[in-house]
């Protein structure tokens, strides 16, 4: 097996980690499959009412990206050059991870919309893309009050960041790719956006419309 496929399949597996699911049943606390967005994701945990929990998946979710991504940098950098791999380690691992997360193995294939795995995965490509990216989401976010308008404006705006700060290249390739799939993975909150009836950010479960 290449060190491609290799890189790839694990880091789907890592990505395929149901940090919401996991959090929510040591925590007690419903299925989030099961109310509000039914997305197992930390914006929907938050609307349980339980902020530590979502907290919690928040940090999984982004870790989980941030760190096969970091691996793959390290790898790349101490052995990229007798091994023969470059970046593409790198573009695959982010690729895999937020794949993963999207439709884990586990879970039969469904997973969240990959907000908080990708901005792992941004802020392990450079701290300074994670920074921008973030700051976009939150300003979207504090003058919106919409976390999928939010991660809609921030997906289109991480990869040309990317190009503008570091130039074209194969990571900035999968960031395309990433936020390409995320805007594919809300399009039923751009349904909702677009009708008025998607739920703002911290809005409880039992406090949404049908």
């Amino acid at each position: 097996m290449s060190v491609y496929l290799s890189v790839a399949l694990f880091a789907y597996l890592v990505g395929s980690a149901p940090f919401a699911l996991v959090v929510s049943k040591a925590m007690r606390l419903a299925d989030p499959r099961s109310y509000g967005s039914q997305n197992p994701g930390a914006t929907n945990v938050l609307r349980s009412g339980n902020r530590r929990a979502a907290l919690l998946t928040l940090i999984g979710d982004a870790g989980k990206g941030w760190l096969m991504v970091w691996s793959a940098a390290y790898v790349v950098k101490r052995f990229g050059a007798s091994l023969g791999v470059g970046d593409q380690v790198i573009a695959l691992a982010a690729l895999g991870v937020f794949i993963g997360h999207l439709w884990p193995v586990f879970f039969q294939f469904r997973g969240g919309r990959g907000v908080s795995t990708a901005a792992g995965i941004l802020f392990a490509v450079h701290p300074v893309l994670g920074a921008a990216s973030a700051a976009t989401w939150c300003i979207i976010a504090f003058f919106f009050r919409y976390s999928s308008l939010a991660a809609l404006v921030t997906a289109v705006f991480a990869p040309l960041y990317q190009i503008f700060i570091f130039g074209p290249d194969v990571i900035s390739a999968a960031l395309i790719m990433i936020s390409s799939l995320l805007i594919f993975r809300h399009r039923s909150n751009i349904h909702h956006l677009c009708c008025g009836t998607e739920p703002k950010i911290g809005q409880k479960a039992d406090e949404l419309e049908d």
